[in-house]
């Protein structure tokens, strides 16, 4: 049966309909707000899969552009593999949901969101997450939830609660993020520059207004829910896990003490679990001591005690919490690329390269966005020699591209303005070597070459990773947190900021919420962490290069009337390719008038430049242009002074003579100067020589041609030339 809810989120209403779509789906639920509709959907399969350690959930986003009216680009017409936009959604999806699935749970759990209308002014994310929260609490599969979503923009001073695409470009926040009822789960930000305050402040509302979609969602489930399947968590027993423990003693801690690097600490602990399997390989005493749980007990062992010195105080590598590992930067490294910076971080290293190029560089988006291009882009790669590891090559998956984009709006708040630097501007991080907060290092990667590059940025942008071991009550923050204590802790909080303020946050918890002094906390000490990483770049290169690498294009801006852009491009693109391929330089045209000029010989710039705005120019009454006579009539000559401009110049002002015939003074293919005296109501110009021979002003030249004769005849008349006393005498030109 169909059956409606209504839920509000600000001043949106949001309707969660069930019942009618997807009806053999565990769950399925239609949600509503204004004319954008998606359908999210939440299946699971009969059986556990066998052979697994891990909990196997995936979350898939169906793009369907037919939801904004639009065909696919590009030769099939249809939509082939997710686009980082739709990519984004489903990591920003799975995020909230993962903590809140019983642990042991092995059923391939599949959460479907698939977009239907998109009015391109309510955002699907966070309706897909409220979505898919709604289909698993309705379903048969279990699920600690519900979620609730929000997105909090900051416009003019005032938060606003899912806010709209118009809404979000003015706002200087852009804070999606999730919860239950009782604490925040998931945490993703853009910034331009706000404080921790702000922040917090923001995530505090945020959490008071996804309240009610959450019991809406309750009351669903009471309502219409299906009864939870039944499930034998997978586990150790705690026979086996007693053996283990008083095997293993503190040997654990032992052998991290006395490893420097990574590679030693896991190594060690790699021959203790050896070990430890090895003892037990002769027992009979129980079955269930089989090698695999036998492992799987000391996994869990090695957390127990690793966690535990931690809140104690001491970490694995034998930092305090607050302290950060080593830092050395480095730019210029590559000679042929326009900007580089290698940022190293303890083990973790990241090498950026910039790239400059010109409008036509600008990705093109094919999506639900309203957004159709974009010329700032940043791409993170993880090749698996960066752990020691082999592993196929075979492009970026979606944690790249997650990656990718936080590091992206880290540095988006302070790259300069089209109108300050006019390039496309593409990152790319190489991470060369990881041992935790990789995606921070290529922030502050980035900052160094943006800066080598001479990319006028408006403040150094650095990033740091903070964790969290909670137990209870007490928790403990971690700084700049190294592989084994995200695997091992509850928490991975990125925080990316300038001196001023925040510009990025990326929160991933592996338990059931956060509450909001462990937020407030971690910020303040992710602050702290960031001045100091900010120091020790700046004293590698404190500000952007005064000059572009030469081998950089060198792109000039200039404003043409949008209504004779045709006039640039030409008929089926004619003339702009001519003016290419004369002067070897790049030329994009934008819709508003705005003309690029790229090229690495300046030379070639400037003559293209000179011919586009002659093309564009408008003739002035007054000046002085070196025209081509291109054609003569028996009362004057035709003379272009501007690309497909001309004016007449009558053979009463084409010398400062009596002039018998025009031939006799000018032919076809002559340059001459002539001043542009007068333009009729129809565009038509009239020019005169005479006028600059004598040096008088347009307005003279203008009143000397009304002036009547000694023949009758004012000059200027078509039927004739004039009659001009003393210099009627001159003899004509030969």
């Amino acid at each position: 049966m169909e059956r409606v809810f209504t839920a509000h989120i600000g001043p949106h209403t949001l309707q969660l309909e069930t019942g009618k779509l997807a009806q053999q789906a565990g769950g399925a639920v239609v949600v509503r707000s204004g004319d954008t509709v998606l359908l999210a959907t939440a299946t699971a399969s009969a059986k556990p899969r066998e052979g697994i350690d891990f909990f196997p959930l995936s979350v898939d986003y169906e793009e369907r552009l037919y939801a904004a009216g639009k065909i696919p680009g590009g030769f099939f017409k249809r939509e082939g593999r997710p686009s980082e936009a739709a990519i984004l959604l489903c990591r920003l999806t799975d995020r909230p949901l993962r903590p809140l699935f019983p642990k042991g749970l092995r059923n391939d759990v599949q959460i479907a969101i698939t977009a239907l209308s998109s009015d391109q002014e309510q955002f699907l994310d966070i309706l897909g997450i409220v979505g898919a929260s709604a289909a698993l609490t309705i379903s048969d599969i279990p699920f600690g939830g519900p979620i609730g979503a929000v997105r909090v923009g900051y416009v003019n001073g005032q938060f606003v609660f899912n806010p709209t695409a118009q809404e979000l470009e003015s706002s200087t926040l852009d804070l999606r993020m999730a919860g239950t009822a009782d604490a925040i789960l998931m945490v993703e930000a853009g910034a331009n520059v706000v404080s921790e305050e702000l922040l917090l402040e923001g995530l505090k509302l945020g959490h008071e207004v996804m309240q009610e979609v959450i019991q809406v969602q309750l009351q669903m489930g009471q309502e219409i829910g299906k009864p939870k399947i039944a499930f034998t968590p997978a586990g150790v027993s705690e026979g086996v896990r007693e053996k283990v423990v008083s095997a293993v003693g503190t040997r654990v801690l032992d052998a991290l003490a006395a490893a420097a690097t990574k590679e030693e600490r896991y190594g060690a602990l790699d021959e203790l679990e050896e070990q430890v399997v090895n003892d037990f390989a002769g027992e009979d005493i129980d079955e269930a001591l089989g090698e695999k749980e036998v492992r799987e007990a000391f996994s869990d062992v090695v957390k127990q005690q690793v966690r535990a010195k931690i809140l104690q105080g001491f970490r694995p590598d034998g930092r305090s919490l607050k302290e950060i590992r080593p830092i050395s930067c480095e730019v210029g490294l590559l000679p042929r690329a326009h900007g580089s910076g290698l940022f190293t971080r303890g083990e973790t290293q990241a090498l950026t390269i910039t790239t400059l190029g010109t409008a036509s560089d600008e990705q093109m988006l094919d999506g639900l966005s309203t957004t159709s291009s974009k010329r700032y882009m940043h791409h993170y790669n993880f090749p698996p020699y960066s752990t020691g590891e082999t592993g196929p090559m075979r492009g970026p998956g979606r944690r790249e591209i997650g990656h990718g984009a936080l590091a992206e709006r880290a540095l988006l708040a302070v790259v300069p303005a089209v109108a300050v630097f006019p390039y496309t501007i593409r990152l790319v991080s190489e991470t060369l070597s990881s041992n935790g907060s990789s995606s921070m290092a290529s922030v502050c990667g980035s900052t160094l070459s943006l800066m080598d590059a001479g990319v006028p940025i408006t403040a150094p942008v650095a990033g740091v990773a903070m964790g969290l071991v909670s137990e209870g009550d007490r928790y403990a923050i971690l700084t700049d947190i190294q592989g084994m204590e995200d695997h091992l802790g509850d928490m991975d909080f990125k925080v990316a900021g300038t001196a001023e303020g925040v510009t990025a946050l990326q929160m991933d918890i592996k338990v059931k919420g956060l509450r909001y002094e462990i937020l407030r906390d971690a910020l303040a000490q992710a602050r702290e962490a960031r001045l100091a990483i900010l120091d020790k770049m700046l004293a590698t290169i404190s500000k952007p290069r005064p000059d572009l690498s030469l081998y950089a294009p060198r792109i000039t801006m200039i404003k043409i009337d949008p209504a004779k852009i045709g006039m640039v491009i030409g008929p089926g693109g004619k003339m702009i390719r001519s003016i290419i391929e004369r002067t070897g330089a790049k030329i994009d045209v934008e819709d508003d008038g705005s003309v690029f000029v790229a090229a690495t010989d300046q030379a070639g710039a400037s003559q293209a430049i000179a011919i586009i705005l002659s093309l564009t120019e408008d003739a002035e009454i007054g000046k002085i242009y070196t025209g081509k006579v291109v054609r003569t009539a028996d009362f004057g000559a035709f003379v272009e002074i501007l690309p497909g401009k001309d004016g007449l110049v009558h053979i009463s002002q084409l010398a400062d003579y009596r002039v018998p015939s025009v031939e006799e003074v000018v032919r076809v293919g002559d340059e001459i100067m002539v001043m542009v005296i007068d333009i009729d109501d129809q565009g038509k110009i009239k020019l005169s020589r005479q006028a600059v021979l004598e040096g008088w002003t347009a307005e003279e030249a203008r009143e000397r041609d009304r002036k009547p004769s000694g023949g009758g005849r004012p000059r200027g008349d078509s039927h004739g030339p004039s009659r001009g006393g003393d210099r009627d005498r001159r003899p004509p030109r030969r």
